[in-house]
């Protein structure tokens, strides 16, 4: 008797996280991706997860969110410059209310799709200080999904996974170099150049050169100098 896997949106940024999450979930769920152009500083990232989801041949949807017009952030106001040296506290590169609004898209479609699970890369340990990577938020996201869609108010509520939550940057590097991903392919960096090639200053490459060194491997990472 053939049996059906379990499905799952998998939030795919393009970046190290979201490629780690992707190779995790698909041994584990029958798997789509989900990204967003929603005003960010570059479209590289964007050309990452298309590249990602193709080589590994699964789904791959994208969806238009505004949020250039609100700006707040570094990442969505050109105003605001991308700091290399982040003052403490949360950063001016946190986008205001981002993840909940990502995570909101993803329940919506995982309902059309009669997906099982959402897979998201955040990281409680080695990350930028956004609120909402914080398991607390997690948690309560998804309190709120049970209550708020008809899978969970039927007894079958989603499951928000969140395999890197409590795994170092080099941990999370390491499990992904034994899931066979390739990093060269992803991009981090807040202000990538058109090719896709990282400045090497920010704080998103920093915590992720940093995991390099960490677990003992070589950073494919294409920098720009």
């Amino acid at each position: 008797m053939t049996t059906t896997s379990p499905r799952a949106i998998v939030l795919l940024s393009g970046g190290l996280d979201s490629a780690t999450c992707l190779a995790w979930a698909m041994q584990r769920y029958e798997c789509e991706t989900l990204s967003f152009a929603y005003g960010q500083r570059h479209s590289s990232e964007l050309v990452a997860a298309k590249r990602l989801a193709a080589t590994v041949g699964v789904p791959h949807r994208v969806i238009n969110i505004d949020l250039r017009s609100l700006g707040g952030s570094a990442l969505t106001d050109d105003t605001i410059d991308v700091p290399e040296n982040e003052p403490a506290g949360i950063p001016v590169t946190y986008v205001p209310a981002r993840n909940t609004i990502f995570l909101s898209y993803a329940l919506a479609v995982a309902e059309v799709t009669n997906s099982q699970a959402i897979v998201i890369g955040v990281n409680a340990v080695d990350y930028s200080g956004y609120p909402d990577c914080r398991p607390d938020y997690i948690d309560a996201f998804s309190r709120m999904a049970a209550l708020a869609t008809k899978a969970g108010v039927e007894g079958n509520p989603l499951t928000i996974e969140t395999p890197l939550l409590h795994l170092s940057k080099a941990n999370i590097i390491r499990l992904g170099t034994e899931l066979g991903i390739n990093y060269a392919l992803t991009v981090s960096c807040y202000q990538a150049d058109a090719d896709g090639r990282a400045c090497g200053r920010c704080d998103s490459c920093r915590l992720r050169r940093q995991g390099f060194l960490d677990a003992g491997l070589a950073d494919p990472t294409p920098y720009q100098d």
